[in-house]
């Protein structure tokens, strides 16, 4: 009996002591876990609970609709409508992918093989070499809303084989593909619903990254012309969303905490007309397929206000596809084409001699075609003797000019009278990449240059200093700055910002202007250089340029002007006596003739007939042709 009870009390105290080494590992779990909630719960609970916010917590921005590009009559030239970009998951597709491929690929026209290998299980390595499965593949961009139901469609009518002995979890995936396996991410697509029409004035968009508030987003943004020059107005203001997701990063409503609209950019209404836009690339693209040249332009102004009523360049582009044409095409020749102007220059010239008092009766011998100064020859186009200012100005005379701007400007005279008309500065259209050409200072001027300066050389400019040259002369003398917006206003037609007419300075006096314009009608007439340029109906004033090409000769290497390669160019106004409309219409090196009274001026002409039609200006009764004799082109 007492061996026996000892033995019970043995076991009594061994089954004890493990029960309770049991209950201290349990009272030491226990202590530990309740550290770890305090951990959790108290001593982090603000860090974790930040970091489970970012895990879910979202801030989507809302992108604004692009502001749109309008006519000085209200017509679009450039809007945006909604697309899509169409992106998969393909966890949600699993084994499925070669029947979601062969189902969605058509409606995308995209390759069902190449759409495939996208969503067939494609991995995603992390920063520390892991792979994990990529969720979000992005198919295809700007597609269209009828594009994405039809998606929508053709997922819910993807047929499975043997759905129906499927386990009901099966199913249940098979349905949530259906439904979640495409998603639709709204974006913009800008357009041009007239093409090239006016493509070098309106430019195009591209897509960059954008940052507000720590969030980046895409977003469409101007990448020329006026969507560049006018891309803070256009764009608007991103809206914003605070929001949570779920852990397919897909939104849950019911959590949307705040929403900010986004704020819609403004309408950009220009000076531009489309109608005499129209007129004038078609005009324009008559005289490229007769002349073959390399480049041209031609650009419309409202002389009393300096609104560009048109503005083309070619060769040109259609901006839809902008991405698709060489660079040359983009190239605005109006602003950004520096060349030397030749004849259309000695406007500058005499405009300033006339301020400076010079009549235009005064007389000059023009030496039968061929003088002497500074050591070098300097000729004429035909043999003039004497000629008075006016005839100077009527026959181009190289010889005449350089007597007139030496006699009453001298080199200091000429220089003012350069820079007042707004050579060596830009004009301040607004678009970017003009150029402000090439004044040489004038203590780097030689004895010869005022010889050369007078004619047109020596100097460089853009078509747009000089059609604003001729505009402030048809302006009785007042240069004003070009104009391309006329106002910014909402959708629903509230002016933002009205823009006014801008003077920029008095060139020359009104009655120097008045003896400008008697000398310019002349040219266009049958005893000037450019009768081609007469507008039924109506007086031109006018002035030619045919200017030799400066560069590099291919064969020898060495610079100077290159034979046979012109400048060639007509820039007037009309009616004369009360300006509506000033015209430059420039050709670089012209085939099958190169004098601006041959190539410019019936350009001039077609144009200007069919904008008076247009713009219904009263002709004038009694605007025939002066006729008298030895005419000429130059």
């Amino acid at each position: 009996m007492w061996c026996g009870g000892y033995e019970m009390t043995v076991a009594v105290e061994r089954k004890g002591g493990r029960l309770l080494f049991m209950a201290t590992l349990l009272a030491a779990a226990f202590i530990l876990l309740g550290a770890r909630l305090v951990d959790l719960q108290v001593l982090r609970q603000d860090s974790l609970s930040k970091e489970a916010g970012n895990n879910t917590k979202r801030r989507l921005l809302l992108e604004p609709k692009r502001g749109d590009l309008l006519d000085a009559r209200g017509s679009v030239l450039a809007t945006s409508k909604v697309v899509y970009t169409i992106t998969a998951d393909p966890t949600a597709i699993k084994t499925n992918f070669l029947l979601v491929a062969q189902a969605i690929a058509p409606v995308l026209k995209l390759d069902v093989d190449s759409v495939a290998r996208q969503l067939n299980f494609p991995m995603l390595k992390k920063k520390d070499g892991t792979e994990t499965p990529d969720r979000y593949v992005v198919l295809k961009h700007l597609v269209e809303e009828d594009t994405w139901r039809q998606l929508k469609v053709a997922m819910t009518n993807i047929s499975v084989p043997n759905e129906k002995s499927l386990t009901k979890s099966a199913r249940t995936e098979l349905a949530f593909m259906r439904r979640r396996a495409l998603s639709a991410e709204p974006d913009q697509l800008r357009i041009y619903p007239n093409g090239p029409l006016a493509s070098h004035v309106l430019g195009y968009v591209g897509v960059a990254a954008v940052s507000t508030n720590s969030t980046v987003a895409m977003r469409s943004t101007g990448l020329a012309g006026m969507e560049l020059a006018l891309n803070k107005a256009l764009s608007g203001v991103y809206g914003w969303r605070k929001t949570e997701t779920d852990k397919r990063a897909r939104e849950v409503v019911v959590f949307r905490e705040q929403e900010v609209e986004a704020q819609p950019g403004l309408n950009a209404v220009l000076t531009i007309d489309g109608r005499i836009q129209m007129i004038v690339e078609e005009e324009l693209a008559s005289a490229v397929a007769k002349h073959s040249p390399t480049g041209a332009c031609v650009v419309a102004v409202r002389p009393r206000t300096g609104e560009v009523l048109a503005l083309a360049s070619w060769p040109t582009f259609d901006p839809n596809l902008f991405t698709k044409v060489p660079d040359e095409n983009r190239f605005n020749r109006v602003i950004s084409q520096v060349y030397e102007p030749g004849s259309t220059f000695k406007i500058v010239v005499v405009s300033g001699a006339l301020n400076q008092g010079a009549p235009l009766s005064r007389v000059f011998s023009c030496d039968h075609g061929q003088t002497i100064f500074a050591g070098r020859i300097l000729r004429d186009h035909g043999s003039h003797g004497d000629l008075t200012i006016e005839d100077i100005i009527a026959k181009s005379s190289n010889i005449g000019a350089f007597k007139v701007g030496n006699e009453y400007l001298h080199n200091e005279g000429l220089y003012h009278y350069v820079k007042a008309f707004g050579m060596g500065d830009r004009t301040g259209l607004g678009l970017p990449g003009e150029s402000s050409g090439i004044v040489h200072p004038l203590t780097n001027w030689q004895e010869i240059s005022i010889s050369r300066v007078t004619m047109g050389h020596e100097i460089a400019v853009t078509p747009m200093q000089i059609v604003m040259a001729m505009s402030a002369i048809a302006n009785k003398g007042v240069l004003m700055k070009p104009m391309l917006v006329s106002r910014l206003q909402d959708d629903h037609g509230g002016r933002a910002v009205t823009y006014e007419p801008q003077v920029v300075r008095r060139v020359i006096s009104e009655q120097a202007s008045a003896l400008m314009l008697q000398a310019l009608k002349k040219v266009v007439t049958t005893n000037g250089t450019a009768i081609k340029a007469a507008i039924p109906g109506y007086t031109v004033a006018g002035k030619t340029g045919t200017a030799e090409k400066a560069g590099r000769d291919p064969r020898t290497g060495r610079a100077g002007y290159l034979p046979g390669k012109y400048y060639t160019s007509f820039v007037g106004f009309f009616p004369a006596d009360e300006p509506e409309v000033c015209l430059i219409v420039m050709l670089d090196e012209p085939k099958h003739g190169h004098f601006g009274g041959d190539v410019a001026a019936p350009v001039f002409r077609r144009i200007g007939e069919r904008v008076a039609q247009y713009l219904a200006i009263p002709p004038e009764p009694e605007a025939a042709p002066r006729l008298a004799s030895n005419g000429g082109s130059r």
